[in-house]
Formats: C-alpha cells, structure tokens, sequence
C-alpha cells in the first residue's frame, strides 16, 4: 500500500466494487461529470464497470482510497493514459459522497504524484477537470500543479457544455517534502 498523511492507496478488492458503483457510478450527475461519457444504468457485476480492474491493461493503474485510521474505503485514485515513451499519464480521483469535505482529496492527489514520479519514473502528470469543481482545482494546486490552459465548453454534462481546466506538473517542480511523503 502507498501511503499518504491521511489515506492508503491499494489494489482493488472485489468488494470495493459495489461501494464503489453504488456511490460513484449510480450517482448520475457524479458520474457524468467525472466519466467524460454519457451516463447509462450498469447492473452490479457487469464487466463495463469502470472499477472492474483489468491487471493486463498496462496503461491504468487504478487504486481503491482508504483511510489510513479506519481502513474504510473512501474512493478510488487513478493513473491513466500512462504513455511511457514520453513518461507521461493523467491522474483521476473520485471519493465516496461520505468522504467528501475531508481533505481526502489533496492526499490523494500527493500519493498519486509519488507513484507516478518515484514508482513510475514518470516526468509529467496532467489533470484535466471541470472548470467549476474547485475541491480539484484546489488539491491539484496545492500539489504543485499549474493551470495551464482552458478547454473552453470542451464537456457535455447534462445538458450544457462546460470549460475544463488543463494543470500539469514536472517531476523537477514537484516537492513530496511539502506532503510529507518523502518515505511513503
């Protein structure tokens, strides 16, 4: 398990899954505003389930968040489009609505940064998230990331088309000391 302050990031268990359907992926305004994808009804245990893991699937790295106290399970992190000619990939996060307000997400966020740059030898992470979700914005930033540009009504989300936000971050400007993860 990759450690943080306050969460784990560990491989995915079987009965993550349904928690995790059940809070992330029935939610349709969640879902379609974190998927890209226009929601549709999935019965539990249906192999098009976002968070059934495909162990061959080199290119996704996904992990189930718990907190590190309680050991409940509170979301899901993700390392995705992982390109490793250009050591690059795209960091994704989703938390439970029960964990939401915590702070979860800025942990997340740093362990996600740990594995990419000092696990994966990664050279730039990339966020791309809805202009209006300011949980994101803020626990990107806090990690270093800059806003590099807007991806202006780039998202169709129930019913309108919304901006993105593109942040980036070098492994050169990155500082896991300001999380507190230098031996995670």
């Amino acid at each position: 398990m990759l450690k943080g302050n306050t969460v784990g990031l560990r491989a995915r268990h079987e009965d993550d899954i349904p928690i995790l359907h059940a809070g992330l992926h029935d939610d349709v305004v969640t879902a379609s505003r974190s998927t890209g994808h226009p929601w549709r009804p999935l019965m539990a245990g249906s192999e098009a389930l976002a968070f059934v893991v495909d162990d061959k699937e080199q290119g996704h790295v996904p992990f189930s968040v718990v907190d590190l106290e309680s050991g409940a399970l509170v979301g899901t992190a993700t390392l995705w489009g992982i390109d490793n000619h250009s050591r690059a990939a795209h960091v994704g996060l989703g938390l439970l609505p029960s964990a939401r307000g915590k702070g979860y997400s800025t942990d997340v966020v740093a362990v996600l940064c740990h594995y990419g740059f000092v696990v994966r030898g990664l050279h730039r992470l990339q966020i791309e998230t809805l202009a209006d979700n300011a949980p994101m914005l803020r626990s990107a930033e806090r990690n270093g990331f800059v806003r590099e540009g807007v991806l202006r009504s780039s998202a169709w989300v129930m019913g309108e088309f919304l901006d993105e936000v593109l942040l980036g971050l070098l492994a050169q400007d990155w500082n896991p000391k300001t999380h507190g993860l230098s031996g995670t």
